[in-house]
């Protein structure tokens, strides 16, 4: 095999590794090459049939994303058994010894490729994604860009943590939009690739063209806008390629892992013009919420769990979307290879190095944030008062030291002016239910969590 393809792949091992569990990596890319790569497909070496559905269902856009960033003729990716002799290490230098009939087996996957003309890939779509409280306002105002792209949430601005479906959300946008309306023009890129795109444009005078490009799209969607913040000129031709889509009734998406309003640097014009459509959060999932990803997921697989394990996993993982796939497939990797139903007890050993401890924080320090975000003296959180504006505050900083860092009712009502233990637990309620009819302090609530990262 040619040493650049080797150097390439052992340098995409060092990067997937960083972004999952070691546990995942030795599991799945254990004995993974690349084979080869032909007119831009990059043939993807793997040991057996069950590593390989694995890679396409849960790490495909990873590996393929980690690839493209290094080599930048990548058209696809594909997944091939090989035969790897003596191979004790993810990214060894053994020749693999590939099954040609698998080869011409795996050549149907070309439906997986993302389009170079959209740069969508197909895998994400509607018909694949959970709707929970989590993300039911995005995807309900998804759906009524569909029905009306460039008139109605003009721009779009979904943000949230990493591995919360915020891509695959807007990428499910640009393919029902592409299914829907045949002769509009859509793309999807990450902010990056916009960037160095003008950047480029601007070194070979090619500005004029660059601004052609854009501006040709009916649909434009840009990923990972955050990182917008320090960069003024690719700041300033957003602004003018956003003017140029909204005047024309043009769609844009955004995503970001933040508020715009927390970008750091963000212009004020920009601002306004997302504040202008729609803003929209994907928090992460609730406890009925992960149970029905993991159901959903488990039937994918044709596999069951005894109930009180899916409820272990609900309950004890209470990360992303990404961190509960992953410890489920921890879980079903070793269902199969021992080829029995798994015990409660063997569940909590696998995922006991999967599981975050709760984040230590001092109360002082959600006093002084909570405080800060309402524009408020931190002394008056601890004094007795009826003022709505402090009542309010106060319980925010008690429902979220209970129920984001754990802290004992008894504790939180003593830290806070000696209140008895009931009170905090009447304000903690109060709270949990003003959330279900009040979509302005849950996003309140969601950018002051931010501020704790």
């Amino acid at each position: 095999m040619n040493m650049n393809l080797k150097q390439l792949w052992k340098n995409c091992l060092v990067e997937i590794e960083t972004g999952i569990s070691k546990a995942n990596f030795s599991t799945w890319f254990k004995n993974t090459s690349i084979v080869k790569e032909d007119t831009g497909i990059i043939y993807i070496g793997v040991p057996n049939e069950f590593v390989r559905d694995w890679l396409i269902n849960k790490y495909h856009k990873l590996i393929t994303k980690t690839i493209a960033d290094t080599y930048e003729n990548m058209r696809a990716v594909e997944y091939i058994i090989t035969k790897i002799e003596n191979t004790k290490e993810a990214g060894k230098e053994e020749t693999p010894t590939t099954n040609e009939a698998y080869i011409n087996k795996e050549l149907p996957l070309r439906d997986l490729y993302i389009n170079p003309e959209d740069n969508l890939n197909p895998r994400y779509h509607f018909n694949s994604f959970i709707v929970g409280t989590f993300n039911e306002l995005a995807y309900a105002a998804s759906q009524a860009i569909i029905d009306n792209p460039g008139t109605k949430y003009n721009p779009f601005f979904i943000y949230g943590g990493t591995g919360l479906g915020k891509t695959h959300l807007i990428q499910a946008v640009g393919n029902s939009i592409k299914e829907k309306y045949p002769n509009k023009k859509t793309h999807y890129m990450t902010l990056e690739k916009f960037a160095t795109d003008f950047i480029s444009s601007l070194q070979n005078n090619k500005a004029n063209s660059f601004k052609e490009k854009y501006r040709k799209y009916d649909l434009l969607i840009i990923d990972d806008i955050q990182f917008i913040g320090k960069m003024e000129k690719i700041q300033e031709e957003l602004f003018h390629t956003f003017n140029t889509f909204h005047e024309n009734n043009k769609q844009i998406i955004f995503s970001s892992d933040k508020h715009p309003n927390y970008i750091p640097e963000l212009a004020d014009r920009l601002k306004s013009r997302f504040a202008a459509g729609m803003i929209v959060d994907i928090s992460p999932p609730e406890y009925e919420s992960r149970m029905a990803i993991l159901k959903v997921k488990l039937q994918e697989f044709n596999i069951e769990l005894d109930k009180e394990i899916v409820e272990y996993i609900a309950s004890s993982i209470e990360g992303n979307i990404r961190e509960l796939e992953g410890s489920l497939n921890v879980i079903i990797c070793q269902y199969r290879l021992k080829n029995r139903p798994l015990t409660l007890a063997e569940v909590k050993n696998l995922l006991k190095n999967n599981m975050k401890p709760k984040k230590n924080i001092a109360i002082k320090d959600v006093v002084k944030i909570v405080s800060e975000y309402f524009k408020l003296e931190e002394a008056s959180v601890y004094e007795k008062t009826r003022k709505k504006e402090i009542v309010k505050a106060r319980q925010v900083v008690m429902y979220l030291l209970r129920e984001d860092f754990n802290v004992s009712y008894p504790l939180i009502g003593q830290k806070l002016g000696g209140k008895d233990h009931t009170t905090v637990i009447h304000s903690c309620l109060k709270i949990k239910n003003d959330l279900k009819n009040d979509p302005q302090l849950l996003q309140e609530l969601e950018q002051i969590r931010i501020m704790f990262k």
